[in-house]
């Protein structure tokens, strides 16, 4: 296979710095071919592929769904692809990205149901309900906070299937209709700005404010001083 393509789907605007340490952790720690971000590029990223993409859905879900969309139509994308986040961060080397899932969906469910999450747990009973209704009577969720290989094909079935969903679980809906399986892990995002996270994590993710003000952003940037190839003005 090879190494494979890092896609990577970027918001408008903001300074994007949170990208800029995801992008030195994995080109330290994860083999790959190319880098390609969707949606936006902030103007310090240099020597990666840029797809543009229309980011004036109504919501968060059906932008990143036309991004992917849009990784998954570009010819010059890996057929297999390693699916990430800019708030996502290799914390060790990988030889290659293993695949994780978080368990059960009704686990992750009744996890959700205590924090009151609207559209998001909406989205997840739904992508539930539509995988049961598939013949896959407990399905896993593959909504972790760490990189994902993707194969283009199998999550282009999984958008048409899930097409009339507004808020559609697409790692969750790849996964299981694709039968990728992989190693049950917790999630590791981190919502805090306290020092209750596991600094030996090989994976971390944070939210802006724990990455800006948090002990888990200072981590992060501490680790990882010296620029990537991946800018072109460099800080710190």
């Amino acid at each position: 296979m090879g190494e494979l393509d890092l896609v990577i789907p970027v918001r408008e605007g903001g300074s994007g710095e949170s990208l800029r340490y995801a992008l030195r952790s994995m080109a330290a720690n994860l083999p790959h071919r190319r880098v390609w971000l969707v949606g936006y590029r902030p103007p310090w990223a240099g020597g990666v592929e840029h797809i543009p993409t229309h980011q004036a859905g109504n919501t968060k879900y059906k932008n990143t769904t036309a991004a992917m969309r849009a990784v998954c139509e570009h010819p010059g994308v890996s057929d297999t692809f390693i699916y990430a986040n800019d708030d996502f961060f290799l914390m060790e080397p990988v030889e290659s990205m293993p695949v994780f899932h978080r368990g059960p969906v009704r686990e992750v469910d009744a996890y959700y149901a205590t924090r009151g999450n609207g559209s998001y747990l909406r989205g997840l009973r739904e992508t539930r309900d539509l995988l049961v209704s598939l013949g896959h009577e407990d399905p896993l969720s593959y909504e972790l906070h760490v990189p994902l290989p993707v194969n283009k094909r199998g999550m282009l079935a999984a958008l048409e299937i899930g097409r009339h969903l507004d808020v559609l679980h697409k790692r969750t809906a790849f996964g299981v209709l694709a039968g990728i399986g992989g190693t049950r892990m917790r999630d590791v995002k981190v919502l805090h700005r306290g020092p209750n996270f596991n600094t030996t994590s090989p994976f971390l993710s944070t939210m802006p404010d724990s990455f800006t003000n948090g002990m888990v952003g200072r981590h992060i940037r501490a680790t990882f001083r010296r620029p990537s190839p991946y800018e072109t003005r460099r800080r710190r």
